[in-house]
């Protein structure tokens, strides 16, 4: 509880940091270097400005779970039960197109022409358990096309998707990320799940 005063309320605090939670797929060192050789290509040839993200930090984001105060470990324990019960076969996912979403921030992505099922039932199964075990999904972003954000703040968006020389990707675990909004140095790995075959 905090007192008025005449020259009114105080603005309310924000907190100092944000700690973001989300399910992704984890690219390898091999599949990261040659998305880095699309996007500095990309960028050669199209100029988007902005800030390019680091390969450090590739990842397809799956299920998003939200933005907190601090990092709530309850509900990351939930969370990696629910992860833990996903049953999926590991799949070939191809990194075949280029695009950006005109959104404020105009990120520019890598993603895939065609829909993947094999993809598409993770995500569904991981949904599943998380609503199982009681975790709130802020953001499915099976409502957007899978994708691996390489620049962020562009100066204008690509128009149509263009076709980019391939990135093949074998898809045998997902990841439980973390991550402090406004470091842009790492994720966190709070836990990763094979997939079967």
């Amino acid at each position: 509880m905090h007192q008025s005063s005449l020259f009114g309320d105080p603005a309310p605090r924000q907190p100092a940091e944000l700690h973001r939670l989300f399910f992704a797929l984890w690219p390898d060192a091999d599949v990261r270097a040659r998305i880095r050789e699309r996007a500095l290509a990309l960028e050669a040839a199209q100029r988007p400005g902005g800030r390019p993200i680091g390969a450090h930090r590739y990842h397809l984001t799956l299920q998003f779970l939200g933005d907190f105060a601090e990092l709530p470990q309850a509900l990351a324990q939930r969370a990696g039960a629910a992860a833990a019960a996903v049953r999926a076969e590991a799949f070939d996912f191809a990194l075949d197109r280029a695009g950006s979403f005109a959104n404020r921030d105009i990120p520019w992505w890598l993603g895939s022409a065609e829909p993947n099922p094999s993809l598409a039932a993770l995500w569904d199964r991981l949904g599943v358990a998380l609503a199982k075990q009681g975790v709130k999904v802020v953001a499915s972003h099976r409502a957007h096309a899978p994708h691996v954000t390489v620049v962020r703040e562009a100066a204008h968006g690509l128009g149509a998707p263009l076709a980019i020389d391939p990135v093949r990707w074998r898809i045998d675990r997902f990841v439980l990320l973390h991550s402090v909004l406004g470091k842009r140095n790492e994720y966190s790995l709070l836990g990763e799940w094979p997939l079967e075959g």
